[in-house]
């Protein structure tokens, strides 16, 4: 297999914390058309737009009401086609967010269905006859409570995994899905080169058979989604797929499967909350937990199918407050953290302001919390926990961490925008931002850009098979990729410990390290090295 998105590295951009080019405190296409060159200088290929589409914005776009329009804080239609243009001219491929799971409750086809039990966008949705004033089914909704929502005039419940202003849409409603499938072709059509698919692996549910993820008809529909708008086009399609296992993922991903092109799965972030819990009930990462399932991710898609690689997104904290040192180590923890991942194969995502190692923020106000499952959660633990708990869980995990506006320059706001930001500014922007790393040749920017270009330049960065070594280890996570005649060896020390490597690395060359003067078989803290030998010379 070899196919265009193998060499690429994604830049996911969250449009309303990237750059305000209109000074209304809210990021816009304009601003990210601003940091075109930006981009190109890190030397990204292509760029994933959180939802810009219309939307009443209780899940910050997620919600959307039509698919067909920009919401005006972003900007207009031509000014999206501006982007896509200028873009293209530069070489970067741009993949919009595709959220089909659901709607607002504020888009016309679920106002529909809310005025007139019998119109034919009833069954665009999950509605269920209210027989006794409970909830049909137990279900929980992945931002706390019941995922049954009583209508207006109480005669039904609707269904809403999500936020109740997010209702699930019923895809066994054929006429629903070629709706979907022509909405696709519109975006398409206007030159979009591919979708991140938001929660995916829920539209095949069968609530009724209690089956939420993974559904009897998800390939099904995934193949006729493929047929209807993907094929003969050269675009790029990312399955967002929480329950997914490797064996699931080689189905979606394979060659021949017409599905998708590569899933996000969920396991290993999944590594540092206490089991069959939800997210707020944290627990220290077991460095070997980590090994063991990315190391089994490599392994299992090999050769079958293809892996995404990332650390944070939108809905995820920064990786160098989660796992790394955001203090004393936060450039070399963050630099170590990006070759571990880089160095595997898979096509990685970077989320704006990883490339210059951007923090959690420190909350401990609830007026500060903006997203609507942190808001959720304030008042739902707030009954059961002490406010220290609270707090400790919220800005370990809570999504607004990574919503935080880019950090551009030291002048007020940020350099994100000349008005007060729809979200808080991190404080420390005035020592991490872009115009000190981009003046800084040991920064964390030109190390991923580094990272970039071994695997534009290294095959075996790109089909390189997998080997982990020291698995027992727990401070080192250490494993070779082998291609032809080539090895690569990625040792990374992940803690913040002097660490000794036992292994034999004299005749190997050494390519990258985040450590000025490394020092033998002795790692200092958190510091990664990535060495390269031709075969046939020495192995390790």
């Amino acid at each position: 297999m070899n196919r265009w998105y193998e060499k690429s590295v994604i830049y996911q951009i969250y449009p309303m914390s990237f750059q305000d080019s209109n000074q209304d405190g809210i990021g816009d296409i304009g601003g990210i058309i601003s940091r075109l060159d930006y981009l190109q200088k890190l030397g990204i290929d292509i760029l994933w737009l959180s939802p810009i589409y219309m939307s009443p914005m209780d899940d910050n776009g997620y919600d959307i009401a039509d698919y067909y329009q920009i919401h005006p804080m972003f900007g207009t239609m031509d000014e999206f086609k501006k982007l896509l243009e200028s873009a293209h001219e530069k070489g970067l491929k741009i993949i919009m967010d595709l959220v089909v799971n659901h709607t607002s409750d504020e888009h016309v086809w679920f106002k529909e269905a809310l005025s007139n039990p019998r119109s034919p966008y009833r069954d665009f949705y999950v509605f269920k006859e209210n027989h006794d004033g409970q909830p049909p089914t137990n279900q929980g909704s992945f931002f706390g409570g019941s995922a049954w929502e009583l209508t207006p005039d109480q005669s039904a419940y609707y269904l809403h995994l999500f936020s109740k202003k997010q209702p699930d849409l019923n895809w066994k409603n054929e006429k629903l899905r070629h709706e979907i499938y022509k909405m696709i072709n519109f975006w398409l059509d206007l030159g979009v080169d591919g979708f991140r698919m938001d929660v995916i692996d829920l539209i095949g549910k069968d609530i009724d058979r209690g089956i939420i993820g993974n559904g009897p008809m998800l390939h099904a529909y995934l193949q006729e989604m493929h047929l209807a708008c993907f094929k003969g086009r050269q675009v790029l399609t990312v399955g967002e797929t929480g329950g997914v296992t490797p064996d699931l993922a080689i189905q979606f991903t394979k060659e021949g499967s017409h599905e998708m092109d590569m899933v996000f799965q969920f396991q290993h972030i999944a590594l540092d909350q206490e089991p069959h819990r939800d997210k707020w009930h944290l627990k220290p990462l077991e460095l070997n937990d980590l090994k063991r399932v990315l190391s089994n991710w490599q392994i299992a898609l090999y050769q079958k199918g293809w892996n995404s690689l990332y650390w944070s997104n939108h809905d995820q904290p920064r990786i160098v407050s989660r796992w790394g040192d955001d203090q004393c180590y936060r450039e070399k923890s963050a630099k170590m953290f990006g070759a571990l991942l880089h160095m595997m194969q898979g096509t990685p995502f970077i989320y704006q302001g990883e490339e210059i190692a951007m923090t959690n923020i420190k909350m401990s106000n609830y007026n500060q919390l903006r997203d609507v499952e942190a808001i959720n959660m304030y008042h739902e633990k707030s009954k059961i926990w002490d406010q220290n708990r609270v707090w400790e869980s919220l800005n370990a995990k809570g999504r607004d961490n990574a919503r935080t506006p880019m950090q551009w320059d030291d002048s007020l706001h940020a350099g994100f925008s000349d008005a007060t930001p729809w979200l808080e500014v991190n404080p420390n922007y005035v020592t991490i931002n872009v115009q000190s790393s981009l003046q800084d040749e040991n920064s964390v920017f030109y190390f991923y850009q580094k990272l970039i270009q071994m695997r534009k330049t290294m095959p075996i960065v790109v089909h390189g098979a997998y080997d982990l070594v020291n698995l027992k280890d727990e401070r080192l996570f250490c494993y070779k990729r082998i291609y032809e005649d080539q090895v690569l060896l990625i040792i990374a020390n992940v803690s913040k410990d002097d660490v000794y490597f036992e292994g034999d690395v004299d005749q190997m060359t050494l390519v990258l390290c985040n450590e000025g003067k490394p020092q033998a078989s002795l790692l200092s803290p958190y510091e990664v090295r990535v060495y390269h030998l031709i075969r046939g010379e020495k192995n390790v």
